[in-house]
């Protein structure tokens, strides 16, 4: 399907988290037709590990699903930034926490049917107190830190307690790896 040919593209909206862009396509048969993609410049995922196997999650509201969410620490890059970089930012800035090592685990699209949002995920361990603390953007005010044991960690995602996407694929990513 690579060879779809992109007749029109038009950006409909720039946004502060994504882009919409409408695009006419044809294919090879020469029908047409249209796809929307939300365009998103992606971002890195935390999977921060303290002494103990306990896995640092944040909570906070998620306004367009209107409840609150367990995750682990994420955020957007910045134009041209690199993933690892953004991952330390975000660690530190969410939770107060630094980490002496990095382990890259893996990236993923979040809902590559519409969007090309790509997420790196990195493990964050020999954790540490950062002296500025936690630095918390304003729609971050209701967020909170919980240190909570994987196994505990791991039962949550199985009840339905954790619904994220990407904390899932990070917590279960680190868990394979401790168990090896």
């Amino acid at each position: 399907m690579s060879n779809l040919k992109v007749l029109r593209s038009e950006k409909k909206y720039a946004g502060k988290v994504f882009d919409l862009i409408v695009d006419e396509i044809e294919y090879p048969s020469g029908n047409k037709s249209i796809r929307e993609v939300a365009s998103h410049p992606g971002g890195a995922v935390v999977v921060p590990l303290l002494p103990g196997n306990e896995i640092v999650l944040v909570r906070q509201f998620r306004y367009p699903i209107q409840q609150f969410v367990y995750e682990l620490p994420a955020g957007k890059l910045n134009p041209g930034e690199d993933p690892a970089v953004c991952a330390r930012r975000e660690l530190e800035e969410e939770t107060g926490y630094t980490a002496g090592h990095w382990k890259a685990l893996t990236a993923i699209y979040t809902s590559p049917g519409f969007c090309n949002e790509r997420l790196h995920l990195y493990l964050a361990t020999d954790l540490g107190k950062s002296e500025g603390g936690q630095q918390l953007e304003e729609g971050e005010a209701s967020l909170t830190v919980e240190s909570i044991p994987l196994p505990r960690v791991i039962r949550m995602i199985e009840q339905r307690e954790i619904v994220d996407a990407k904390t899932i694929c990070g917590v279960l990513l680190a868990e394979r790896i401790l168990r090896t």
